[in-house]
């Protein structure tokens, strides 16, 4: 879950010292999703992109190891963590092996974090790379697909390794943020993060 307590500890970002943010790049607006495209517009994201006090580092994990476009892929037998720590595996929908390339992606991912002294990751869930809250259980194309609370390889790597990953649908985290950036920002405290919503908490029971 998000550690609201860190992104209100987050520092006052100013146009010399930008707030470092590391952005799945299609978030931003590449596009780089499976089919050309930046798999729709996501504003909850694009709201950061005109700071000054801010600067986005994008990366697609997915494009780094398999080109755009690509097929999809999801992770079989356990989530992120499970899969780097060789209990499962990210298949395609045609049934090919991702798990060597998604691996290396991830590493990528985390070396740019490190070099970039990322302080905040905003990364696209359900994504079998990116996803923090929530990603596939198996193939996203079964008839009966199956979700399942969890991180993607990438994110469960940069998590494994300190930093600080929220969602695109972490609305009520990304309000913190906006308010970090810009004092005048009105916090809407109706806002709420992806596992405080009706759908996730019916789905998972919690």
């Amino acid at each position: 879950m998000t550690d609201r307590n860190y992104l209100k500890q987050l520092r006052v970002p100013t146009k010399d010292e930008p707030l470092r943010i590391l952005m799945s790049a299609c978030l931003a607006g590449t596009l780089c999703g499976y089919d050309g495209t930046a798999n729709g517009e996501y504003p909850s994201a694009l709201k950061l992109l005109p700071y000054e006090n801010v600067r986005i580092t994008r990366f697609c994990p997915e494009e780094f190891s398999f080109g755009t476009p690509r097929e999809m892929c999801d992770i079989h037998g356990g989530t992120g963590i499970d899969v780097l720590a060789g209990r499962a595996k990210v298949l395609t929908e045609s049934g090919e092996d991702w798990t060597a390339g998604m691996i290396k992606a991830a590493e990528k991912m985390l070396a740019i974090a490190q070099q970039e002294r990322i302080e905040l990751a905003i990364l696209m869930d359900i994504s079998a790379a990116c996803g923090s809250q929530v990603i596939y259980n198996g193939n996203r194309f079964a008839e009966n697909k199956v979700y399942q609370i969890g991180a993607g390889v990438c994110a469960a790597l940069l998590q494994q390794n300190g930093f600080q990953v929220i969602s695109q649908r972490d609305f009520a985290s990304l309000e913190l943020v906006y308010a970090k950036i810009d004092p005048a920002h009105p916090i809407d405290h109706t806002k709420k993060d992806h596992h405080e919503i009706d759908w996730y908490r019916a789905y998972f029971g919690v």
